[in-house]
C-alpha cells in the first residue's frame, strides 16, 4: 500500500512541477492565462491573489529563463512562504514597484509613457540615455547613477535599496555577479529576443503589471498594434510591386558589416514596409557578420542606404568616403539616397523597441514618398 501511495505521489509531483534551466523548478500555475497576441517568449497566468510570469529561455528551447510571482502589496491574500511552497524557484516581486533600478534606456523611456517615472530610482550607463528628465533626476539626486550595466556600483545599489533591478540577459554571460547576491529581484528584460516587432512591444504589458500600470500598458499596446497594422496595410495597397525599392542597412564597423538578418525585427519591418532587402530570405533573427565585399556583391544596386551611427555631429557623404572609399561603389551613395540615424542625439533606441510603428513609418517615408506621410523621424538624409 505504501509503495502504491509513493508512486501516486511521485506522479502527482511530476505533473505539478516543470523543470526550467539553471535548476529552477516552476509549478504549472492554475488560473486564467493572459492571451498574448504576438509575444512568444512570455506567459502570464493570473491566479487568485497573484500572477505567475514565465519567461522562456531564448537560447534553450523548452527551458525557462526566469519565473516571477507578482504579488500586489495592497490587499495581499497569500503569504510569501506559501507562494514559495507552491512555486519553488520562482522570484517573488511585490507590486507596484516603487523604486526600481533600470539598466537600459528603452525601459526607462517606457516608465515615462506608463506614468511611472516616480518609480525609477536608479539607472546604469547614463551617458547612453537620451532622456532629459532622467539626466535631470540624476543631477538633483532623485535618481541614482549606478555606473556601468556590465559592472554596477554595488555600494550605490545597497545604499538606495531598489525593490527590483532590470537587467538584460545574454547568452553564456555567466549570470549577474555580485548583483545576484543582493537578494533583490532581478527582472530579466529578454524582450529584445522576441521574434517579431509587435511581439517585443507586447512585453510592455508585463512591465505595466510590475509598475501597477496594467490598463495604461494595455491601452498603449493596442494603439501601437493598430497603428502598425494600418501602416503595413497602407504600404502594401499604395505601392506597386514593380516600383518596390531595395534597401541596404547599416555600415562597416571596423572590418565587419553587420546587417540585420531576414527574420530580425528590422528585417521584418523592412518587409512590412513593402521594401526589397537582399537578405530577406535569410532565417537569422539577429545580425549577419559580413565582409565589405559580400555586402557590395549583394546590395550594390540598392536604391536606399540607411544606417545607424553615434557621433557628436551629423555625418556627411564626404565623411563616409574618408571612412571607406569603396562606399562610392554603391548606387544609393552615388545617387545621394543615403539616410543616417545619429543615435547620439536621437531617441531611436529609447523609442523604437516598444514603438515599432514609428520605425516602420520611417521606412515607408523613405521608400514610398508618394504616400505623403511627411519626413522620417530618425533617419535623416545625409548631405554631401
Amino acid at each position: 500500500m505504501r509503495k502504491i501511495l509513493f508512486i501516486a505521489f511521485a506522479i502527482v509531483l511530476t505533473l505539478a512541477i516543470g523543470t526550467g534551466c539553471r535548476g529552477v523548478m516552476v509549478s504549472n500555475a492554475v488560473g486564467d492565462t493572459l492571451q498574448m497576441k504576438y509575444a512568444e517568449r512570455i506567459k502570464i497566468v493570473e491566479c487568485d491573489g497573484y500572477s505567475v510570469v514565465t519567461l522562456a529561455d531564448p537560447w534553450n528551447v523548452g527551458k525557462t529563463l526566469h519565473a516571477y510571482l507578482l504579488v500586489p502589496s495592497d490587499g495581499k491574500t497569500i503569504s510569501d512562504d506559501s507562494l514559495k511552497a507552491l512555486h519553488p524557484g520562482a522570484t517573488i516581486v511585490h507590486t507596484p514597484l516603487r523604486k526600481a533600478l533600470i539598466a537600459t534606456s528603452v525601459h526607462c523611456a517606457l516608465t515615462e509613457e506608463l506614468g511611472a517615472t516616480d518609480a525609477l530610482g536608479g539607472v546604469c550607463d547614463l551617458q547612453y540615455i537620451n532622456l532629459p528628465w532622467v539626466k535631470e533626476g540624476v543631477k538633483n539626486g532623485r535618481i541614482r547613477d549606478c555606473g556601468s550595466a556590465m559592472s554596477p556600483t554595488i555600494e550605490t545599489i545597497i545604499d538606495f535599496a531598489p525593490d527590483a533591478i532590470f537587467l538584460s540577459p545574454f547568452q553564456n554571460s555567466g549570470g549577474y555577479g555580485r548583483v545576484s547576491e543582493l537578494n533583490i529581484p532581478i527582472i530579466e528584460t529578454a524582450d529584445y529576443m522576441e521574434t517579431s516587432p509587435l511581439g517585443r512591444a507586447e512585453w510592455m504589458r508585463f512591465y505595466g503589471m510590475l509598475f501597477g500600470k496594467e490598463q495604461q500598458a494595455d491601452s498603449l499596446f493596442s494603439e501601437v498594434d493598430r497603428t502598425y497594422k494600418e501602416l503595413k496595410e497602407l504600404s502594401v495597397k499604395k505601392s506597386e510591386s514593380k516600383d518596390k525599392k531595395t534597401i541596404l542597412m547599416d555600415k562597416l564597423t571596423g572590418s565587419v558589416w553587420y546587417v540585420p538578418g531576414g527574420k530580425s525585427t528590422i528585417g521584418q519591418m523592412i518587409s512590412d514596409a513593402n521594401i526589397n532587402y537582399a537578405w530577406s530570405k535569410d532565417e537569422s533573427s539577429g545580425s549577419l557578420s559580413l565582409p565589405f565585399e559580400a555586402v557590395l556583391e549583394a546590395a550594390m544596386d540598392a536604391d536606399i542606404w540607411a544606417f545607424r551611427y553615434n557621433s557628436s555631429h551629423d555625418i556627411t557623404l564626404r565623411e563616409l568616403l574618408t571612412e571607406k572609399a569603396g562606399y562610392n561603389q554603391f548606387r544609393a551613395f552615388r545617387e545621394g539616397n543615403v539616410y543616417g540615424c545619429n543615435t547620439f542625439n536621437s531617441t531611436f533606441y529609447e523609442d523604437t523597441p516598444f514603438h515599432p510603428e514609428r520605425l516602420l513609418r520611417d521606412f515607408i517615408c523613405i521608400a514610398h514618398p508618394e504616400m505623403n506621410l511627411g519626413e522620417p523621424k530618425y533617419f535623416i538624409k545625409a548631405p554631401f
